[in-house]
């Protein structure tokens, strides 16, 4: 599960935060102040961290400062500023992105993924084949050839068309009706049960690797490695 640090000195900013990230099945720590974040960066590692700037203790900026000491972390920052010069100087930082409050979450999360994206590039080109790895999981989609620790797994043509359609929208939060509707076609006559199926007996070929898919309660699956 992929891990955000969100940083902000308001309740309601990070409670609403945090609901929605952990509906799409991120999982959220909150900071209250730059000086917490610096704190809970030296103790756990995150996969980004979203910072504000105005904040008691210890600025959003001088936290960076902090946090690029020791942590490499991906850094979205929040204002309420919009100057270019606050733009720059976070740039300058080596911050990744700069989002002007207020903000809307739902491109707050899609700028989350586009840089989740970039930070963890899964997918690589071998001898001209499509090749996704994830530790011992190795999935070849030019060559329809998945791998675990080496060993060969037999998956029906829809399961690897599923398991291929998932990777390739990995931290995107898939409903079942599109998931029906991308793999299946729409001219497939059957229910979102299908979709169940499948992603069952996928999870059981896949093993140690069954936690990569991702329940999200309500809606659907999404794919995380």
């Amino acid at each position: 599960m992929l891990r955000i640090l969100f940083t902000d000195d308001e309740d309601a900013i990070r409670a609403g935060f945090r609901e929605y990230a952990e509906f799409l099945g991120y999982h959220v720590t909150e900071a209250a102040d730059g000086m917490e974040a610096v704190t809970k960066c030296r103790d756990e590692n995150f996969d980004i961290i979203i910072m504000d700037v105005m904040m008691p203790k210890l600025d959003g900026f001088t936290a960076v400062k902090e946090i690029r000491k020791f942590r490499e972390t991906p850094v979205i920052i929040l204002s309420a500023r919009s100057e270019e010069y606050d733009k720059l100087y976070g740039f300058d930082l080596g911050v990744d992105d700069y989002v002007t409050k207020p903000f809307s979450t739902k491109e707050l999360m899609a700028r989350v993924h586009a840089i989740l994206v970039r930070s963890h590039p899964a997918t690589e080109e071998a001898n001209g084949h499509d090749v996704w790895i994830h530790e011992g999981l190795s999935v070849d989609m030019t060559a329809r050839d998945i791998k675990i620790d080496g060993n060969r797994v037999d998956l029906t043509p829809k399961e690897c068309d599923l398991l291929f359609y998932l990777i390739e929208n990995r931290s995107i939060a898939l409903s079942r009706h599109r998931l029906l509707q991308e793999v299946w076609g729409y001219d497939f006559f059957g229910d979102e049960r299908t979709v169940d199926t499948h992603i069952k007996t996928l999870r059981m070929k896949l093993g140690d690797y069954k936690s990569c898919i991702v329940t999200l309660r309500g809606l659907g699956y999404r794919f995380e490695g």
